[in-house]
């Protein structure tokens, strides 16, 4: 299959070099040229199979012209060799669990399959070395440090906003080395993104070395995400509660609702899209104005969320060719602040026993607030509740039990390179660390 970039200036573009290239030459976001619906054979019977039975189908759908069915095979059953449960709360409300990878964080999916998807490609290019390229505002980095790590001719760079990650995340990919450098910059995550799409652009670096991101700019990185939508439909339609099924998204970068409109685009019955977002509320204001106006993110408790400017807003106005009409028409928004997402988080815990991270309060408060007369909803919880173990213990006055995979990220020492927000810095390091 080829791609095309949402700027319109790229076109024909193989899965290969979309996925090693990461970002078009004109700065768009690569898409792939047709998204194929998949029978409805697949969906009368899709309650009797895996997760990684549904996840080929979908993987074959999208790579399976690019990448011998043996290999991709193989890629999907390694990335997703942990379950994804869906947890009744409240109700017709579920959570589908999706940090129970090696991170505890929904990006893992992403990470692992992106990686052993891009070490597929430079086998076949031998002697071929990448630099991975990679903002990460908490969950992205220690997914992706984690999917590459020891990942032979590939080096990753994980740029991340000084003292706005959560301690457990940053450990995650700090405490790594081997092929992981993380860089500290002393700016937001917008300056972090802004630096890795700078890098991309720029001719010098580009010529000295063979960049790609590991954001969910890149399709390797995205697509992936949309496996989990089908798996939840399944767990649902095996209960009988499949009908009128309403995703909710805590959103940031927007890489995991524009995954879920894939689905939909290749057949998923999902009746609508609820995008929940912190402060950083920049397509809602988009979805009641027609008018998409970034600014610069706001820090809030939600962290992984703070994104001022969200990357795969292109690739949703690409999606729905532009139209305002047909976007609100499948997705709806809100917003929570703070002392909004406290009260739910402990509000649900007190009512439910259930424990939320403080990016599932976002989607379970919308669902609450949203949900219709016989619809089923379903919000992603993103990351587990002890990743904010200090934030999440003081709103429920507990102690929150740290996971043993936690456990072991916490006893690494930290190892990270300071850098200023300013291109030039970013770029002079670089050049410093050609492989």
């Amino acid at each position: 299959m080829k791609y095309y970039s949402t700027n319109k200036k790229v076109t024909g573009v193989s899965l290969q070099d979309a996925v090693v290239k990461g970002l078009a030459e004109d700065k768009g976001l690569f898409m792939p040229d047709s998204i194929k619906k998949l029978p409805q054979l697949f969906f009368d019977t899709i309650e009797n199979l895996s997760f990684q039975e549904i996840a080929y189908t979908v993987a074959d759908a999208f790579f399976g012209e690019d990448v011998e069915a043996e290999a991709l095979k193989k890629i999907v059953y390694e990335t997703l060799n942990f379950d994804v449960p869906l947890v009744p709360v409240a109700g017709s409300i579920y959570s589908l669990e999706l940090y129970h990878g090696p991170t505890l964080a929904f990006k893992d999916v992403g990470g692992r399959f992106m990686s052993r998807l891009l070490g597929y490609f430079i086998q076949k290019q031998s002697k071929t070395k990448v630099n991975v390229l990679v903002a990460t505002s908490g969950d992205t980095g220690s997914a992706v440090a984690n999917g590459f790590l020891g990942v032979e001719g590939i080096h990753v760079y994980v740029l991340y906003p000084k003292g706005l990650v959560s301690p457990i995340q940053e450990c995650q990919f700090t405490t790594l080395g081997q092929n992981i450098t993380a860089l500290e910059v002393d700016g937001t995550f917008d300056d972090c993104q802004a630096l890795v799409k700078s890098a991309f652009m720029d001719e010098e670096l580009n010529t000295k070395l063979k960049l790609t991101s590991a954001n969910s700019i890149n399709v390797a990185r995205f697509l992936p995400q949309s496996f989990y939508y089908f798996y939840a439909y399944a767990q649902l339609k095996k209960e009988g509660k499949s009908e009128n099924l309403v995703m909710c998204v805590p959103s940031g970068n927007f890489g995991n609702i524009t995954a879920g409109l894939f689905a939909k685009r290749m057949g998923l019955p999902v009746k609508r899209f609820i995008a929940a977002n912190n402060r950083n509320d920049i397509f809602l204001q988009y979805l009641q104005t027609g008018n998409y106006s970034p600014r610069p993110s706001v820090s809030t408790i939600a962290n992984a969320m703070d994104v001022g400017d969200p990357s795969n807003f292109a690739r949703v106005l690409d999606l729905y060719g532009g139209s305002h009409e047909a976007i609100v028409a499948d997705i709806s928004g809100v917003s929570y602040d703070d002392r909004q997402i406290q009260e739910t988080l402990k509000g649900c815990y007190t009512q439910t026993g259930y424990l939320l991270d403080p990016h599932g309060a976002c989607g379970y408060r919308a669902l609450k607030e949203m949900l219709g007369e016989n619809e089923t909803g379903v919000f992603l919880e993103t990351a587990h509740p002890a990743k904010f173990l200090e934030t999440v213990e003081n709103i429920i006055g507990k102690k929150v039990e740290i996971p043993p995979k936690l456990q072991e990220f916490m006893k690494g020492t930290k190892k990270s390179i300071s850098l200023p927000k300013d291109f030039d810095s970013f770029k002079n390091y670089l050049k410093t660390r050609i492989i």
